[in-house]
């Protein structure tokens, strides 16, 4: 008997403070699943634009788009899963970034209006590659009584509001990486949006409780994929008062199980 498919929720949200400066919203998510020589392969990537960039709602539509490209073509090529490396990955990120510097000079822009961070999960069968620059996290499950855990977390500088982009003149060396050689049946990859929501900064852990309701209706959905009915409510829970009342800012959250129903 074959792994049980993934089951997707995922929404993007606008923040209330872009909603009264009537800009749009600078976040952008991407998910699909890669049929690999070594079984399929889940990629979710979330991108965020930096506030003061006047376009970075292009460049997180074009950033989460061109690493996803990257990593399909890596895949088509013949490459697996634990043939990523950190040079790999900072190859990706150099690429991704020269996309957007082409598009600030189509549009005649500087390219730092085009500035973003970027999270990548890219989940297999027996082992996990994560990519990160900037803030917002990746949390995983091992299920049991280990609870969750991030894989990163989300890069600060000295203010709260200071983090590094793909576009940072430091993006590579801030680059952090990580191959996980062993099964992973959850994770959920989120913007800095939530943060406050669901990882404890003073402890520096996960609101476990937080993903523990999340996750229940994404782990009996009967969804293949995307389950679409589930992300609805989920963006409509993103942008209820409840939330607002915790963040002003755009938000966006993944979440994927593959555990028995």
């Amino acid at each position: 008997m074959g792994r049980p498919s993934w089951r997707v929720a995922s929404a993007c949200e606008i923040g209330t403070s872009h909603v009264g400066s009537g800009t749009p919203c600078q976040d952008y998510s991407v998910q699909a699943t890669i049929q690999t020589k070594d079984g399929p392969v889940l990629v979710v990537i979330v991108c965020d634009g930096a506030g003061s960039a006047i376009h970075s709602e292009i460049g997180s539509w074009l950033a989460s788009t061109t690493f996803l490209e990257l990593v399909e073509v890596h895949f088509e090529n013949g490459g697996s899963l634990v043939d990523i490396d950190r040079t790999t990955a900072a190859d990706w990120i150099g690429r991704t970034a020269d996309r957007l510097i082409a598009r600030a000079k189509d549009d005649d822009n500087s390219p730092k209006d085009y500035s973003c961070t970027l999270l990548a999960a890219v989940v297999g069968d027996q082992a996990a590659v994560f990519v990160q620059i900037g803030d917002g996290a990746i949390v995983v499950s091992h299920g049991g009584e280990d609870g969750w855990n991030w894989v990163f977390w989300p890069q600060h500088g000295e203010y709260a509001n200071q983090t590094v982009f793909i576009l940072s003149s430091n993006a590579v060396d801030e680059l952090q990486f990580d191959l996980a050689p062993r099964q992973i049946d959850e994770f959920a990859v989120f913007s800095d949006g939530i943060e406050r929501l669901v990882l404890h900064a003073a402890t520096k852990t996960v609101n476990d409780k937080f993903f523990d309701q999340m996750f229940a209706p994404i782990r009996a959905s009967t969804a293949r994929g995307l389950d679409k009915t589930l992300s609805a409510q989920l963006q409509a829970y993103l942008g209820s008062s409840v939330v607002n009342a915790r963040t002003n800012d755009d938000k966006t959250l993944v979440m994927a199980t593959r555990r028995p129903r």
